[in-house]
């Protein structure tokens, strides 16, 4: 890293946003899901910025895990309690997350290609809210579930 220093503070702003981890599993799931069901629906409201917004959180998203781990591992983590650390529950939260901007960018397809942009707005919202409380919201259920109660025992492992 470059600027070790600034990723450590940014890490630090970024905890303090979240709030810390309980003792409690069941805590933490709660908290962890709560919390990726907001930015998930954040990420599909986003789509309607022109379809660009998903891609933007996405990305940033994905800025920030790189960057936790990147200091992380300049701090002697190994390498395999990181990918254990993450692997478990990431296989169903990044889907989610990119389902969550995909239903956003097709709420804003559905406005933009229908000539009555009211009703296109009102049958792109019902689709993209299917998919995020049918398929989205599932999803994150069972990472917070994973990450709570699994991902603490497996990574401990590496």
């Amino acid at each position: 890293m470059l600027q070790p220093e600034k990723a450590v503070e940014y890490m630090k702003t970024i905890a303090q946003q979240l709030g810390s981890l309980s003792k409690s599993p069941f805590k933490n799931f709660i908290t962890i899901f709560v919390h990726n069901s907001w930015v998930a629906l954040l990420t599909l409201i986003s789509g309607l910025f022109f379809g660009i917004g998903p891609a933007i959180l996405v990305m940033t998203n994905g800025f920030v895990v790189g960057l936790v781990v990147g200091v992380l591992w300049e701090n002697g983590m190994p390498p395999r309690t990181l990918v254990l650390g993450l692997t478990p529950h990431g296989i169903f939260e990044i889907p989610a997350f990119i389902l969550a901007g995909v239903a956003g960018v097709c709420w804003y397809k559905k406005i933009v290609e229908d000539k009555d942009r009211g009703r296109g707005f009102k049958e792109g919202a019902s689709f993209a809210l299917r998919m995020y409380g049918g398929v989205v919201l599932a999803m994150l259920l069972v990472a917070a579930f994973i990450e709570a109660y699994i991902t603490p025992n497996v990574a401990s492992l590496g």
